[in-house]
C-alpha cells in the first residue's frame, strides 16, 4: 500500500466556492476522502498560494456532523503537509501527484526539465469529456511528454471508452502525418467519483425535518415529493421539459397529488427561471413545482429527508459520471434517471431505480458543423452543448411509467432505496474509492520501475518553454558570464535608493536580489572587484545567481548600470 502522496491545488483554501459545481464538489470530496481513508501515512498538499496548515486540517478533517470521529487509519493534521507546486525534488520523494483535471502536460515538461520523466508519476482526474478544449488538453498527453507510468482517471466505462477511441484515432493521425511508428499514451484506470454514505443517510433519516420541509412546501403526508438537485442549466445539464411532462404523465397515471422540487441554481437568474417557469406551466400544469436555491447545503440536505423519488432526466454531453444520483442513492432515495453515460454505470435498472432510454442524433453533417463552428468561435460552448443536447431525446413515457410505478407504491420506494444505500457501500462509498486510488500509486510506481530508459532529449517544451531563450533574437544581445558591467557616469547610491519610492520599479520583487544586495552589487562594480557578470556571478552563492543576474538587468533597465564597452556608449562624432 502506498504511504504517500501529492495532490495539486491552486488556491490557499480547499472549498467548493459559491456555486456548487460538480467538478469542485467531487474533487474536494476526493481530496478529503483520501485524507481521510486513502491510507497514506503523509500526504503533501501543493499549490501555487500559501496555504496555512492549520487551515488544510480544518479544510481536509473537519467534519459538519457534530459526534462523528475520524475513521481509524485518517491522516493526522501533522501528515497533511502544505508546499509548492513547482518542488520538484518532493514531488520525487512522495513518487505520484494527483491532480483534480486532466491537464498534465505541462507538469510533465516541468518533470521532464527538472528531474526526468522517471522521477515521478502524474495522474489527472477527467470530469468532462465534452469542451473541444478539454479534449484537446487530453489529446496532447500523446505528444507531450506523459508515459504509461502516469494517468488519467475516467469515472465511468464510457469515459474510458471514448478516450480509448480518441487516443487510437489521435495516434493514427500523428503517424499518418509525421511518419512515426511509436507513442506514448496515459493509463487509463476507471475509478469512480464517491460519496460521504453515511453522512447522507444521516441527513437522510430525519424524520422531523422531513415533516418541517414537506409542510413548508405544503407537501401532504401522503403526497410524492420527487427531487432534483442540479445546475438548473439547460445547456450544461438537461432540459427539463422531458421532466416536467414526465413528472404530469406520472401523477395522472397514479391518481396522486405529486410534487417537483429543483434544487440548484441558474446561470442567467432572471431569464433562465423565467424559461424554467414557462415550460412548467406548459408541460406539468397540475404538479406544484418548487425552485430551491441548490446553494443553500443546509435546504438541500433538509431536502434528502423530505423527497420520495430522485428524478434526473440528463441528456448533455457534459454529464461523464453524475454524483447527484449516487448521492440520492446514499440518502435511501429510488432513482429515475436517464440511460446516459455514468449513470449507466452507477444505477442497475430494476434494483437502486430505473434508467429511461435515451436517443442521440447520427454522426454527420450536422454535427461536423456543430465542432467547426465552435472551433471557430462562432458559437459559444453554451451554444455547441445546448444544440447537441436539444438533439438528445430521452424517453418520455418510460420515464412517467417508471415514476408512477414508484409513486403508487411506497414498497417499491423502500425497496429500491435500501438497495441503493448497499450499492453505495459497495462501490461508491468514499473509502471504496480512496483505496482504489491508493491501489493505483502502487500500479504506477511499478510500471515506472519496469520501464526501460525513455529516448529523446528534448528538455524544454519548444513550444512553451523559456521565454529568454524563444526570443533571443528579438535583443540586441543577450546576458552572458562576459557582459561587461559598469556603473554609469554620475550614478551613486542615491540613485539606488530612489527606486525606493517609486511604484515602477518595484513590480516583481521576488524575483531579483533584495535592496540591499544590490547596493552591494552596486559597491563591487563601482569600485572596480568586478568587471563582468561573471566575476559578479563568482562573489554570491549558486542558488541565487539568477536573483543577481535579474537585479543586473533591473539596475541596467533603470539606467544605474551600463553593459556596452566604452566604445559603443560613445556618440558618433559630428560630421
Amino acid at each position: 500500500m502506498a504511504s504517500r502522496l501529492a495532490v495539486y491545488w491552486p488556491g490557499a483554501r480547499i472549498g467548493v466556492g459559491a456555486n456548487l459545481v460538480g467538478v469542485h464538489v467531487a474533487n474536494v470530496g476526493l481530496f478529503r476522502a483520501l485524507a481521510r481513508y486513502g491510507g497514506f501515512e503523509r500526504l503533501d498538499v501543493l499549490s501555487h498560494a500559501t496555504m496555512d496548515p492549520a487551515e488544510l486540517a480544518e479544510d481536509l478533517l473537519a467534519d459538519d456532523l457534530p459526534g462523528r470521529d475520524l475513521p481509524a487509519g485518517a491522516a493526522a493534521a501533522g501528515a497533511l503537509v502544505p508546499g509548492s507546486a513547482l518542488d520538484v525534488q518532493r514531488l520525487a520523494e512522495t513518487g505520484a501527484m494527483l491532480r483534480g483535471s486532466p491537464d498534465l502536460v505541462d507538469l510533465a515538461w516541468l518533470r521532464r526539465q527538472t528531474l526526468g520523466d522517471r522521477a515521478y508519476s502524474l495522474i489527472g482526474t477527467i470530469h468532462t469529456i465534452a469542451p473541444p478544449g478539454v479534449r484537446g488538453q487530453i489529446a496532447g498527453a500523446a505528444v507531450g511528454p506523459i508515459q504509461p507510468w502516469d494517468a488519467l482517471i475516467c469515472t465511468s466505462p464510457s469515459v474510458r471508452s471514448a478516450m480509448e477511441r480518441m487516443f487510437e484515432e489521435w495516434g493514427a493521425y500523428i503517424a499518418e502525418r509525421f511518419g512515426g511508428t511509436r507513442w506514448s499514451r496515459p493509463h487509463l484506470p476507471l475509478i469512480p467519483l464517491g460519496v460521504d454514505g453515511a453522512r447522507l443517510a444521516a441527513l437522510a433519516d430525519r424524520p422531523a425535518v422531513r415533516a418541517a420541509v414537506r409542510e413548508r412546501l405544503d407537501v401532504a403526508p401522503d403526497d410524492v415529493l420527487v427531487l432534483w438537485v442540479g445546475r438548473l442549466s439547460f445547456f450544461e445539464k438537461a432540459f427539463p421539459q422531458p421532466m416536467f411532462r414526465a413528472v404530469q404523465e406520472a401523477a395522472r397515471a397514479a391518481g396522486a397529488r405529486v410534487h417537483f422540487a429543483m434544487a440548484g441554481w441558474f446561470p442567467d437568474p432572471v431569464k433562465d427561471r423565467q424559461m424554467y417557469e414557462q415550460a412548467a406551466r406548459a408541460y406539468a400544469p397540475a404538479v406544484p413545482v418548487h425552485f430551491l436555491d441548490g446553494n443553500d447545503r443546509a435546504g438541500v440536505a433538509e431536502l434528502w429527508a423530505a423527497a420520495d423519488v430522485f428524478l434526473s432526466l440528463v441528456d448533455n454531453v457534459q454529464e461523464t459520471f453524475g454524483i447527484a444520483p449516487v448521492e440520492a442513492m446514499a440518502a435511501g432515495l429510488p432513482v429515475v434517471v436517464s440511460d446516459w453515460d455514468g449513470y449507466r454505470a452507477t444505477v442497475r435498472d430494476g434494483q437502486e431505480g430505473f434508467l429511461v432510454p435515451t436517443l442521440l442524433g447520427s454522426a454527420g453533417r450536422f454535427g461536423r458543423t456543430l465542432a467547426i463552428r465552435h472551433g471557430l468561435q462562432i458559437d459559444s460552448y453554451q451554444s455547441y452543448a445546448g444544440m447537441v443536447a436539444q438533439s438528445t431525446a430521452v424517453h418520455v413515457g418510460r420515464a412517467a411509467d417508471a415514476l408512477a410505478a414508484l409513486i403508487r407504491s411506497p414498497g417499491l420506494r423502500r425497496r429500491m432505496g435500501q438497495a441503493g444505500r448497499a450499492r453505495v457501500r459497495e462501490a461508491f462509498d468514499w473509502p471504496v474509492v480512496a483505496a482504489q486510488v491508493n491501489a493505483l500509486v502502487d500500479d504506477l510506481a511499478a510500471i515506472r520501475a519496469a520501464a526501460p530508459a525513455v529516448p529523446g532529449d528534448r528538455v524544454l517544451n519548444p513550444v512553451a518553454g523559456d521565454p529568454f531563450r524563444a526570443f533571443a533574437g528579438f535583443a540586441t544581445g543577450v546576458l552572458s558570464s562576459r557582459t561587461p558591467l559598469a556603473v554609469r557616469p554620475g550614478v551613486d547610491r542615491s540613485d539606488l535608493e530612489r527606486t525606493a519610492g517609486v511604484a515602477l520599479d518595484n513590480l516583481y520583487p521576488f524575483w531579483r536580489a533584495s535592496p540591499q544586495e544590490c547596493a552591494r552589487i552596486l559597491d563591487l562594480v563601482a569600485g572596480g572587484r568586478v568587471r563582468t557578470v561573471g566575476e559578479l556571478l563568482a562573489e554570491c552563492p549558486e542558488p541565487q545567481r539568477h536573483r543577481f543576474e535579474q537585479a543586473v538587468l533591473w539596475m541596467a533597465k533603470l539606467g544605474l548600470l551600463d553593459w556596452l564597452p566604452d566604445t559603443e556608449t560613445q556618440p558618433a562624432p559630428d560630421g
